[in-house]
């Protein structure tokens, strides 16, 4: 059972700044690109960034030189550091990963449970 948990959520005041992190458990054999999606109230979940295994990052427009991905591979974690935060980037972060888990042969999607991101004065 492969299971993706996030943390470094909660209330922040605009401009300031929060880190999240994603650790993967279980019977792992690799992880692809792992990477970040949000959801807020009322809107469809909209994909953030991403980063492949050999460091590759890809960014939304809308948090292009705020917001920075990375991964450490040893750790089986992603994280997301988030600088200069707005209103608007109020939402449900969730972690998402393609995984080779212990017999399979192909990568499968996993979800993290999400994590609340406020951003308000």
């Amino acid at each position: 059972q492969v299971q993706l948990v996030e943390s470094g959520g909660g209330l922040v005041q605009p401009g300031g700044s929060l880190r999240l992190s994603c650790a993967a458990s279980g019977s792992i054999i690799s992880i692809y690109t792992m990477g970040w999606y949000r959801q807020a109230p009322g809107k469809q979940r909209e994909w953030v960034a991403d980063i492949t295994r050999g460091g590759r990052t890809n960014y939304a427009d809308s948090v292009k030189g705020r917001f920075t991905i990375s991964r450490d591979n040893a750790k089986k974690t992603v994280y997301l550091q988030m600088n200069s935060l707005k209103p608007e980037d109020t939402a449900v972060y969730y972690c998402n990963a393609v995984i080779v888990s212990s017999g399979q042969y192909a990568g499968t999607d996993y979800w993290g449970q999400g994590t609340q991101v406020s951003v308000s004065s």
